[in-house]
């Protein structure tokens, strides 16, 4: 499938980038589990390692599985080119070495991922590059902090864990006017291609975590990059090759290629259960206020609703009684898993302020407003019904 902009989204992720195998005829992408690649003599190898010729050369320069996947992501994203990584984390670094160098200025939103967050605030710091951490829904703040060194805009939406939605083009468009160069990075991990389109909006590139919905199925650990053809030739030669190493094994290509075809009815499903679950969360005296762009009472409802086709599958909520209720509501669900990650088929709850913002100190947790009570939930395939008795009857013990 050459041509994938007129087909619907389904088509796209079961068919786009894909290979014929001329020698055997296999449906499926075979798994290209190899190092190094033969060259028919000197002279083509040569001129693949000076870019005259394409072919492959080595995995961590480019694999036949992983370069299908690359194809097949950048359909759906909308992108001139992907680039695959070996994990999200492995994505995101790439992504700001290539961009960023002593003296460089980041502004980015103060409610991140925490290992995200991490890395802005303290690894990148050490080489030079400094982060203004901002409340980037208030648009007079981000245009206070852009500078004249300013040369990256990073931001999620929604964002990890509580659901915070930005206005992704108004960000674009005004870190634009400031400096063309700027370059402006979207995580679009919660919402995947489905429901949201970073790159249409404005953003010149779009970060996932593959291990999550792209993926799917809580077997792989992944990232990708999506941006230009000539900006993922840089963070290939230089993040990827040079800098971080962060390669993706052809094995988990190929088991994300194979979560892929199922990606659209998946998310279907989850925001479906997702908006059960939130009218049934609604009716719990035990909760304070439920994290979720899908409700009217959400801050950034609108904006939500203009830039996302669909809610997505993740759900937060703040419960009264902070940390010890909500250890208390956790260890007491049967069905729902304790574990962090999300957009896998089963349902997983975690606590963010102690798991995975636990980097964060006290003062950021409350400036990103990620507060003790704060229960996550990445809501699963199961049956709804399910999802909710097992939440009840985790409540009625509290």
């Amino acid at each position: 499938m050459k041509n994938c902009k007129n087909a619907g989204f389904g088509t796209k992720a079961i068919h786009a980038g894909n290979v014929r195998d001329k020698q055997y005829g296999s449906l499926a992408m075979p798994i290209y589990q190899s190092s190094t690649f033969v060259f028919d003599h000197c002279r083509q190898g040569g001129d693949r390692f000076a870019g005259k010729e394409e072919g492959f050369i080595y995995s961590r320069l480019g694999n036949p599985t992983t370069s299908v996947l690359e194809s097949k992501l950048s359909c759906l994203e909308g992108s001139g080119a992907s680039l695959a990584f070996s994990s999200g984390m492995g994505a995101i670094s790439s992504v700001l070495w290539t961009l960023c160098k002593q003296g460089s200025h980041i502004v980015a939103d103060k409610t991140l991922y925490g290992c995200t967050h991490v890395l802005l605030s303290h690894g990148m710091t050490k080489y030079g590059v400094n982060t203004s951490f901002v409340d980037l829904s208030d648009i007079e703040a981000f245009k206070k902090a852009l500078r004249p060194e300013t040369d990256v805009v990073y931001f999620e939406s929604p964002a990890n864990p509580n659901l915070k939605i930005l206005d992704i083009k108004a960000l674009a468009d005004i870190a634009h006017s400031h400096n063309p160069k700027i370059k402006v990075i979207c995580d679009n991990t919660f919402a995947t291609p489905l429901l949201q389109q970073p790159l249409a909006l404005g953003c010149d590139v779009v970060v996932h975590s593959a291990t999550k919905y792209l993926n799917g199925h809580g077997d792989v650990i992944a990232g990708f990059a999506c941006a230009t053809e000539d900006f993922i030739m840089d963070l290939r030669m230089v993040g990827l090759k040079d800098l971080t190493g962060a390669v993706l094994a052809p094995i988990e290509a190929y088991l994300i290629l194979r979560g892929l075809k199922t990606l659209e009815l998946r998310m279907q499903r989850h925001c479906e259960n997702a908006l059960k679950l939130v009218e049934y969360l609604k009716t719990r005296k035990e909760i304070e206020r439920i994290h979720f762009p899908g409700l009217e009472n959400h801050p950034n409802h609108d904006i939500a609703k203009k830039q996302m086709s669909a809610f997505g599958g993740m759900v937060a909520f703040d419960l009264k009684g902070g940390k010890e209720a909500g250890e208390k509501l956790l260890n007491n669900m049967q069905m729902c898993a304790l574990a962090v990650s999300l957009g896998d088929a089963e349902t997983l709850v975690e606590h963010p302020a102690s798991m995975t913002h636990s980097v964060y100190s006290l003062d950021s947790l409350k400036d990103a407003e990620i507060h003790e009570g704060l229960i996550r939930v990445s809501v699963g395939l199961e049956n709804i019904q399910d999802i909710i008795e097992d939440f009840d009857k985790s409540f009625a013990k509290l």
